[in-house]
């Protein structure tokens, strides 16, 4: 069977089965009302009590969220990379170790500029 079908009804299977789930989490699901009391805000069952205090988030955590998106991305592209280096020949090899080369890089400017430290002070 060519793969290019096999990999469309994988994809039909799963969206399908997604959609089954949302639509009978529609139809099956609790359908909750709007009241007044419900839209209040809760602070622990007393009567809420001035204003919100929101804040702006430091900027200096945006830096830590990127480098876990990085990381998190390239140990998903390192588990695809192991799917698919069946016959493993220099090439492969290769790519493996480029990207290897990438994240010690970012491993080192994340070491080198402290950007972990700047957020536990």
């Amino acid at each position: 069977m060519n793969p290019y079908v096999v990999f469309l009804m994988y994809l039909t299977a799963i969206l399908g089965f997604v959609a089954l789930t949302l639509l009978l989490n529609r139809v099956l699901g609790p359908k909750p009302v709007s009241s007044a009391v419900k839209l209040e805000p809760f602070e622990c069952g007393a009567t809420p009590v001035g204003t919100l205090n929101l804040k702006a988030v430091p900027i200096k955590y945006y830096a830590i969220a990127i480098i876990f998106v990085l990381f998190d991305l390239e140990t998903v592209f390192l588990f695809i990379w192991a799917l698919g280096a069946q016959p493993l020949n220099g090439f492969m090899l290769f790519t493996f170790f480029v990207f290897m080369a990438l994240l010690v890089l970012i491993v080192l400017y994340v070491y080198k500029t402290r950007l972990i430290e700047a957020v536990t002070e």
